[in-house]
């Protein structure tokens, strides 16, 4: 039985032709042996399994042969390409930099070079992974390196140039190696396949090709593995069991799930995937590197970008043309601060599944929600009175919106407003349904819309007295104060100090992040309603007062806006020194109107709200 050598090793490169991949540099390398202007030193450097030593073998080779051929290759004849090899020849020597990165060990070189060579024309010293050499060790080698004997030349290789000094740089030729493309490699696959006699499938071969990463002698490994489990008849069913890669199918089905919303189809797919053994990380960026060859396969002219066989590329052009250039975008989003979150999250699977739910409600309208697909929105507490309707349904009354003017508003034989009385003047009738049955004989009248955003400070003593003296056209709950819809604008309304509490609150949280600290000290200041529409706020510091100064006139803008009136005016005063202020928090602030509004406790325990 003959003795078995890995595929990496036995059909390794033995002339600059069965180069793969590396047309440019070797073209190059055998123009410097033809015309024989070679330099004395050379920086191969690129990722592994590329051909660097490879390529600095067979040129040693070559500028030693005694009859090089008219291509520049070596002739395999002569005695230094026989002694080459045999491996015996005293003319090449090759250096491993990891373990013999001192300076002792490059003392022991420079000592070689001072020995011309025997055979040949030059010696060729070849140091793998120089990277790997102290800073000491480059030191002692760069004198030599710059004007080393007629008769020497240096080969350097490493992986990672950035760690090579520039000193060392300048004094060399640097040849940077491409990586191997997927074409490539499963051309060359093919080849060793053919002389092996083993039947191949292409999509297996791209497997592999993919998996190696730009690496031939990585391509060659996984190849060997896939032959021996394979027993000669390498299949893409057998060759993603074995490596333990998962189908490119899944990727094309989540992306086509995700674009119709189907949240728990996802669920079970992700399910499968992680049962069959599969890290959820992985799947993930498995399905980013899929999303984004569908984005390249948007336009033809990204079309070469993908890496993959033709069959493999007519599968992303179809699933391009029915998706959304949106989605794409927004889904590589999502999958990147996955990503990036992975390592530091504790519940990794949640965290992969939330990304998924995500990506699926991307093409998902804005105004559906629930059933587990789109998560609601949190408004704030007050916004459009959202109270009213649970008051309404516990009073099981009114089924829709009553529009009512001012001519119907003392209307006593409304059929809402007797249902209403009725239950609340019923003494079996719930708590709950009398409050239910008031508020809406209260919804029947002239109810102003309340203009309360983010915060707690209305009457409803002083809601009811603004509804008598008023007579516009209503829709309860339903319209903001600025409703383009709304059919009457009032431009003069007298409103009052709690109003303008509730209003300059909402306008300190509605201020820009820029405007932040300016914000957070107006909270804590008290407008009060000087000679109507007037208003006077006092400042307890000059630098505060002067910034305000700067933006006194948006302030009077917004409070027009949300308090209806456009003849308000502001001044700032400075308070005087001595003239106490007393800062209410905000509970304080919250017990001291509840105290003086027992209807606003008696909506919050009905409601069984908390002060947030």
């Amino acid at each position: 039985m003959d003795e078995y050598i890995v595929s990496a090793r036995k059909y390794r490169p033995a002339s600059f032709d069965t180069v793969v991949g590396q047309a440019a540099l070797t073209t190059t390398l055998k123009n410097a042996v033809k015309s024989g202007k070679l330099a004395h030193a050379y920086l191969f450097c690129g990722p592994r399994g590329v051909g660097k030593t490879t390529c600095a073998r067979i040129f040693a080779k070559a500028i030693n042969c005694m009859n090089p051929t008219a291509e520049g290759e070596a002739c395999n004849q002569c005695e230094s390409c026989k002694a080459f090899s045999e491996q015996r020849s005293f003319n090449i020597f090759e250096l491993d930099a990891a373990s013999n990165n001192s300076v002792e060990h490059i003392k022991t070189l420079m000592e070689q070079t001072r020995i011309p060579p025997q055979v040949g024309k030059y010696k060729v010293f070849i140091i793998d992974e120089v990277h790997m050499l102290s800073t000491a060790a480059f030191n002692a080698f760069l004198k030599t390196l710059e004007e080393p004997p007629a008769h020497v030349i240096f080969i350097l290789a490493t992986t990672e140039k950035h760690k090579i000094l520039p000193t060392i740089l300048s004094r060399c030729q640097i040849y940077d190696f491409e990586r191997m493309t997927v074409a490539n490699t499963v051309a060359h696959l093919k080849m060793v396949a053919k002389k092996e006699g083993i039947m191949v499938e292409e999509q297996a071969l791209e497997v592999i090709a993919e998996k190696a990463d730009g690496g031939m002698r990585d391509a060659l490994s996984i190849f060997d593995q896939a032959a021996s489990f394979c027993q000669g008849n390498i299949t893409y069913k057998k060759v993603i069991e074995d490596l333990n890669v998962l189908d490119a199918d899944n990727y094309f089905k989540i992306i086509e799930l995700a674009v119709e919303n189907k949240v728990p189809e996802v669920m079970v797919l992700l399910n499968n995937v992680i049962n069959n053994g599969f890290d959820g990380g992985q799947f993930v960026n498995g399905l980013a590197r899929h999303v984004r060859n569908v984005l390249m396969a948007k336009d033809p002219q990204t079309l070469p970008l993908l890496e993959t066989s033709e069959q493999q590329k007519e599968k992303y052009k179809q699933q391009a043309q029915t998706t959304d250039m949106r989605f794409l975008y927004q889904a590589l989003r999502l999958m990147n601060e996955c990503d990036v979150n992975y390592r530091q999250s504790s519940n990794k699977r949640l965290l992969v599944e939330l990304t998924l739910i995500e990506i699926a409600q991307i093409t998902q309208p804005d105004e559906e929600a629930g059933s587990g697909r789109k998560p609601r929105k949190l408004k704030s507490l007050f916004q459009f009175i959202v109270t009213q309707q649970r008051l309404i349904k516990a009073a099981g009354q009114v089924a829709a919106a009553v529009v009512v003017t001012g001519s119907n508003a003392h209307n006593t034989n409304h059929p809402a407003t007797n249902i209403n009385k009725n239950t609340a003047d019923d003494a079996n009738a719930t708590d709950e349904a009398k409050a239910a049955a008031k508020y809406a004989n209260y919804s029947t009248v002239n109810r102003p819309v309340l203009k309360a955003n983010n915060g707690v400070g209305f009457s409803w003593n002083k809601v009811r007295e603004m509804a008598t003296k008023k007579k516009i056209q209503i829709v309860p709950g339903m319209l903001a104060p600025n409703d383009p819809n709304s059919k009457q604008t009032v431009i003069d309304n007298v409103f009052t100090q709690e109003e303008l509490e509730l209003q300059w609150m909402s306008m300190c949280n509605r201020m820009p992040q820029s405007l932040s600290a300016i914000a957070t000290r107006m909270k804590n200041m008290n407008p009060e309603i000087d000679n109507f529409p007037h208003v006077l706020v006092k400042v307890d510091n000059q630098v505060i007062l002067e910034q305000m100064l700067t933006i006194q006139k948006s302030i009077v803008n917004t409070l027009k806006l949300y308090l209806s009136n456009k003849d308000i005016t502001l001044s700032l005063s400075l308070v005087e020194q001595g003239e106490p202020i007393k800062i209410l928090t905000r509970r304080e602030q919250f017990d001291l109107m509840r105290k003086e509004n027992p209807a606003v406790e008696k909506l919050r325990a009905l409601m069984d709200l908390e002060l947030a």
